[in-house]
This record gives structure tokens, C-alpha cells and sequence, in this order.
């Protein structure tokens, strides 16, 4: 009893849900890039069909758990996600996981197929390279300057808010701490996925292009599909309409 209200807290603390679902078909758990937060999935959830309930992972360090020291590598935060996510595999479950966040999202399922969990329906993996192709990253070993000036070639909303001094002072530490996850992973070759993955890349994306979005279909044994929609690294942000579009078909659920 105490384990499973360990367990429960643990979830509570790494997930959250904007828009409750009780009797969905599916569960979509989705993961936030480098720097982002489980919020960036906000208007996601409010898009998608009441068949599917979104739930968003909070990493350490942002937002509500802001005093919180942020993961100090990719084997930490993926096997105490795989952990924490348990209370939440009781319905048929799908992981879209965003730039960074496509990465997390792969070691954690591979954590789960190890524990010999139910394979995961689906895995999304959105504006990312295939593990075993090499991420760039900015230089964290330099100046600050340098760091934002690789989150603003990106774009979205997030490398705006960057240019109020106060978010700038709590956001660096952040990007630090995600950019030194991608500096340090390095992809182990094993046992390929039991669920079929879908590399989404956008069209204007010179950080993931096509030819390095392919390679993920090295990771799975059960089908690969790659699709181009329109837009640059935050495609989800300008062209929300056809991301859903693209979640709701591949997922078999009837759109909203």
C-alpha cells in the first residue's frame, strides 16, 4: 500500500492534465522540448477529440517545480519518468514527445518495455533525430549569448518571452540543464520497440530534416511512417490544425 501511494504521488508530481477525461479511449502523454514545460500541451489537449485525454509531463526545475534541481541525465529522468508514469498505462497509451522531449519519450518507452509493461500504442517523435543520428546543440561551455541565440534561431513563442529580462534569468539555468541533456546522451543500440513510430518533422526545419528524422525507424519493429507538415522546429504552434489532424488519424479516433 505504501509503494502504491509512493507511486501515486510520484505522478502527481511529473504529470498534469488540462482537460480530464475519464472515459477516454486513449491516453496521449506528451513531452516537452528543451526548455519547455508540461504547459507548452496546453491548447493540444483543448484541440483534441474528448476520446483522447492529454496528460503533459512537468519536468524538475520550471514552473510549479521550479525549486526543484532539473535532472542531472537522460537515464535518470527517463527511468523515473518510466516509473511514474505506471498509474497512468491503464487504458491504451501513446507518447508524443517534442524536439527534446522525442528523446525522453524513447528512452522512457524503452524502460517500460523492459519492465515488461503493455507496448505503448503509438510513439510520436516530433522535430528530433533519430538516436543514432547526432543532435547540435548550442556550446553550453560559452557565454549566455550563445545559448540564446541558438533558442531564438528556433523560434516559437518560447525564445520570445526571452527578451523580458526577468524570464531571461529564470529560463537560462533551464535551457542549460536540457542542453547538457542532449550533450551528454548517447544512444545505446538494443531492442527495438514493440509500437510503431511516426517521425514529424516540418517542412522549414533546417535543426531536423527529413534525412535525419529517418533513422527512427531503426528504433521500432512494428511499422514507421515520417510526415512533413508545414512550418519550422515549433510547427505545433503555428499549424496546430494539422498536428491534431495528424494525431487523430494515426491514433484511429474520430476527430473533434
Amino acid at each position: 500500500m505504501l509503494a502504491q501511494t509512493t507511486t501515486t504521488v510520484e505522478t502527481a508530481r511529473w504529470f498534469r492534465t488540462y482537460a480530464a477525461r475519464p472515459q477516454a479511449r486513449v491516453r496521449l502523454v506528451c513531452f516537452p522540448h528543451a526548455g519547455g514545460s508540461a504547459a507548452a500541451f496546453r491548447e493540444l489537449s483543448g484541440r483534441l477529440p474528448a476520446s483522447v485525454e492529454l496528460t503533459a509531463v512537468q519536468y524538475p526545475g520550471r514552473q510549479d517545480r521550479y525549486g526543484e534541481p532539473p535532472a542531472p541525465d537522460m537515464d535518470t529522468l527517463a527511468t523515473t519518468i518510466a516509473a511514474a508514469v505506471e498509474p497512468l498505462l491503464d487504458r491504451p497509451v501513446a507518447f508524443f514527445g517534442h524536439s527534446l522531449g522525442a528523446t525522453v519519450a524513447f528512452e522512457t518507452a524503452r524502460r517500460l518495455s523492459s519492465r515488461h509493461r503493455p507496448a505503448l500504442r503509438h510513439l510520436f517523435a516530433s522535430a528530433r533525430r533519430a538516436p543514432a543520428v547526432p543532435n547540435q546543440g548550442p556550446d553550453i561551455g560559452r557565454d549566455d549569448a550563445s545559448v540564446l541565440a541558438y533558442v531564438r534561431g528556433l523560434g516559437g513563442t518560447g525564445a520570445a518571452l526571452l527578451e523580458d529580462e526577468d524570464l531571461r534569468e529564470m529560463a537560462l539555468p533551464v535551457l542549460r540543464a536540457d542542453f547538457r541533456l542532449v550533450d551528454t546522451y548517447r544512444y545505446s543500440p538494443g531492442a527495438p520497440l514493440l509500437c510503431p513510430i511516426t517521425a514529424v518533422v516540418g517542412a522549414e526545419d533546417d535543426a531536423c530534416r527529413p534525412d535525419h528524422a529517418r533513422r527512427w525507424a531503426e528504433c521500432t519493429a512494428a511499422g514507421f511512417d515520417l510526415r512533413v507538415l508545414p512550418g519550422g522546429h515549433f510547427y505545433p504552434e503555428t499549424h496546430p490544425a494539422e498536428l491534431t489532424e495528424l494525431l487523430t488519424g494515426t491514433l484511429g479516433v474520430p476527430a473533434a
